[in-house]
């Protein structure tokens, strides 16, 4: 059996788990930056190969995992048992847990990290850019989950990651980095600082709807990009949600609103030139109809009023983790040359302008499609 790297540890993580037929080997798979992942081959004597996904959650990112595999459990017994009452296939719909020889959900190795063996959904692709046409597929594929988890008790799932998405948690961090001012670099960002000190109101908008009681709280991904999709090689359709493990409870305008930052404008995350940088509205179009469509009516009326919200809040919110990350010396996000998490800030404020323009426009597609 091929085994690449740490053998002996993979190995015995391996060792927990019961496979059908000869296990070939084992290799890095995927471009993730979190988690360790590997792809696992068993060959029966007759017939195809099969496959598997065995990841070793991140210790860093996820201190608290077995919390997370709860949350991962609840989430994907739901959908199945939804997927099947539709009439769906749930062996490539979710993800499946493959449970170790002891009959559990997953693997503890001897310093505490949690390692889960998953059936590979065959036949999908993993994309890393989107034509239209798939960032409206990948649009349904999540508006389908919001659908198939509405009646779930979001209150009941873990916060795998505290105050991801808490807007008025960002912009308090901000100004905490602002003061401190670590490296003098304040001076040469007035601009973009009072960016986000004139939206410090916008921050509170979802947050206190949800406190009022007009926003529900939902199962949330939390990280809606197209890559965590996986699209039928045939139909070019969303086939599985993937990477759950920042599923928690949140806004279902989260989930849109993140797609639509990443998604709907052709610029690269760190675009020096802003002039590159532009909100596309025929995208954020796109988007709307397929999410609304996957949805199949399930959100309610003060959720589709927020949907231009969520975009907004998403955008702004990832600028102002940018912009407090450059201030107080760039300690979170990895960068590949000096100052590239002030450019990372700039593209996302610009595109947060773009939408600002835009505003009543946004809302008036929401209503069309909405109708």
């Amino acid at each position: 059996m091929y085994i690449p790297e740490n053998e002996a540890m993979l190995t015995k993580v391996i060792a927990a788990f019961d496979f059908p037929a000869t296990l070939l080997g084992a290799v890095r798979y995927g471009s993730g930056h979190i988690n360790d992942t590997f792809c696992l081959v068993c060959q029966p004597q007759e017939g195809k190969a099969i496959r598997y996904i065995l990841q070793g959650l991140s210790v860093a990112a996820f201190p608290r995992q077995e919390e997370l595999m709860e949350n991962f459990i609840g989430v994907t017994s739901h959908l199945r048992k939804k997927i099947l009452a539709a009439g769906g296939d749930v062996e490539r719909e979710t993800l499946n847990l493959v449970p170790t020889r002891e009959g559990k959900p997953y693997y503890t190795d001897d310093t505490g990290r949690v390692w889960r063996l998953t059936k590979y959904v065959e036949n999908t692709l993993c994309l890393q850019k989107a034509t239209p046409e798939l960032f409206e597929a990948s649009a349904r594929a999540f508006g389908r989950f919001q659908w198939l988890l509405a009646d779930y008790p979001a209150e009941t799932l873990h916060e795998t990651i505290v105050n991801f998405h808490n807007t008025e948690d960002r912009f308090a961090k901000f100004l905490a980095a602002l003061e401190s001012d670590k490296l003098g670099r304040a001076g040469q960002v007035q601009k973009e600082i009072q960016f986000v000190l004139d939206r410090k109101a916008d921050c509170s908008v979802a947050l206190n709807a949800l406190r009022e009681g007009k926003l529900p709280l939902r199962v949330t991904h939390n990280d809606t990009k197209l890559n965590n999709v996986l699209i039928d090689e045939k139909t070019q359709e969303g086939v599985c949600i993937i990477d759950l493990d920042t599923t928690m409870p949140g806004l279902s305008i989260y989930d849109f609103g993140d797609s639509i930052r990443f998604g709907a404008n052709h610029c690269a995350e760190d675009e020096a030139d802003l002039s590159k940088v532009n909100f596309d509205i025929e995208l954020y179009r796109r988007y709307v109809r397929g999410f609304l469509e996957g949805a199949k009516g399930g959100l309610t009326e003060a959720e589709l009023e927020y949907l231009p919200w969520g975009a907004k809040l998403m955008t702004l919110e990832c600028g102002i983790r940018f912009l407090t990350d450059y201030l107080d010396g760039d300690n979170y996000f990895h960068i590949h040359y000096p100052g590239q998490n002030l450019v990372r800030c700039r593209t996302q404020f610009k595109l947060v302008a773009d939408m600002e323009q835009q505003w009543e426009q946004m809302h008036q597609i929401v209503k069309e499609i909405g109708k």
